[in-house]
Parts: structure tokens; sequence; C-alpha cells
């Protein structure tokens, strides 16, 4: 591919992110407790609805799921809480909308999320909403999860080669995740490293999912199953296609 259309695609992949993400910041309404995902299709939902906030003086509250959410919305002007001081303040402890991005989206709506490293944390504050909805580009489609992208496994650091064995046992092919412009693994914001396992195209998603859980020393993985009730896939035309259960 050719420096100029490898420009084309970024510039398309760019646009078809900001449509989703601007239709996503369509859905907040006034007094809304927002669930704040991580990735580059959310940053631009954020953006969008730290806007709106602004300009239509809403009252909205959002969780975010990593530092870098925390820092984005802070830098739009969204106001942040967390779990813990909901909690205190509500009867019951729910959002009313999460906003995330996927690395795969099957046509069940199942994901593979994580390759931000905060994919314990966006599961955690999903699992918490009334209504979770994922913003991805057409690229992130798949017939089955696992055709392009392996699943994120994060580990307890001791426990790293013990869960890579059990991952092979399971049919996978564990890679411990190595940091960018730095020596070492990929620490996540709970302080564990991220084990990715490619399992080629996966036949059971629920079934794999359950079994990794099982592992002593995984804290969590990016299989999400059963859990989006929306996927907006946002194309570089700047249109949105909706994709819900049913």
């Amino acid at each position: 591919m050719t420096t100029e259309a490898r420009s084309t695609k970024h510039e398309e992949q760019r646009a078809a992110k900001r449509a989703a993400g601007e239709a996503a910041a369509q859905l907040v309404a006034d007094g809304m407790r927002l669930g704040l995902g991580t990735g580059s299709t959310t940053a631009f939902a954020i953006e969008a609805i730290g806007r709106r906030a602004r300009e239509e003086n809403l009252n909205v509250v959002g969780v975010p799921t990593s530092f870098a959410a925390e820092r984005l919305a802070r830098e739009h002007g969204v106001p942040i809480t967390t779990l813990e001081d909901l909690a205190r303040s509500e009867a019951a402890l729910s959002l009313d909308l999460a906003i995330d991005g996927a690395d795969e989206v099957d046509p069940a709506l199942n994901l593979i999320k994580g390759r931000g490293a905060a994919h314990t944390r966006e599961k955690i504050v999903a699992s918490l909403a009334e209504r979770f909805v994922v913003l991805i580009d057409p690229s992130k489609e798949v017939d089955q999860l696992g055709t392009k992208m392996p699943v994120p496994v994060e580990v307890l650091p001791m426990a790293e080669a013990s869960v890579s064995k059990a991952l092979r046992g399971l049919g996978g092919e564990p890679v411990l995740r190595m940091g960018q412009r730095k020596d070492g693994p990929v620490v996540s914001d709970q302080g564990f490293w991220i084990v990715d396992a490619r399992f080629g195209a996966i036949a059971d998603p629920a079934a794999l999912a359950a079994a990794i859980s099982q592992i002593p020393g995984v804290l969590d993985h990016g299989l999400f199953i059963g859990m989006a009730t929306e996927v907006f896939v946002g194309e570089a035309d700047g249109s949105v296609r909706e994709k819900g259960k049913g």
C-alpha cells in the first residue's frame, strides 16, 4: 500500500469513527449518568458530549474507564465521578448509558475489546449500564470473533507463565504484550500485565469466556458476551448504521 493510500484509509477510518462518536453523543439527555469508554472512537463521543453539555447546559456526569478517558473528559468539560461516589448517593448503583469502542464485533453483538488494556474497567462499567452502545468503523465487523484480533487477558504478573500455559491448553497462542518506546510489558491501570491470546475464529465465545475466567491469576479478559445493546457503525461518508439485538 502506498503512503497516499495509507493516508486516505486513515482519514476514512477517522471520519467513520467521528460519525459513530457524534451519533452516540446524541443519545445523551439531561440528568444522565454515563459510562465513558477508552479508545480513539470513544474519544470523539466524549468530545461531542462535552460540547453538548456546554451548549445545551446538560447536567450529566461520567464514570471514566481509564486514566486516559478521565483526562479526555476533563479536557472537554464532562463532569466525572466514581462508582464509589455513586454508590454512596444512589439507592441502586446503575448507569443510564455506557459508550465504548470494540476491536471486533460479531453478528450477535459479542465483542473483543482490550487493545487499550482497559477492558476490565470497561466491563465493570458496561455491566452497570441500562444501555451499552458500542462504536466502531466497518473494519471491526467480523463473522466470528478471533478472526482478526487476539483475546486480551489481564493477568497477575507472577501468574503470567501459568496463565499462558492454561491458555495454550485452551487452544490459544499467548504472547505477553510489550510496551512501545519503553522496556518491559504493558502494565494496566490495575498494575497487571496483558497477555494477548490468539485463538483464530472462535466457535463458542461464551464457553471460551467462561473457561478463561476460571484460570487462577486472571483478573479479566476482553470477551464481552451478550453485553452490548446496540452497535453504531460509522461510515467514511459520515453516515451511521445502527445494529441492535433482535
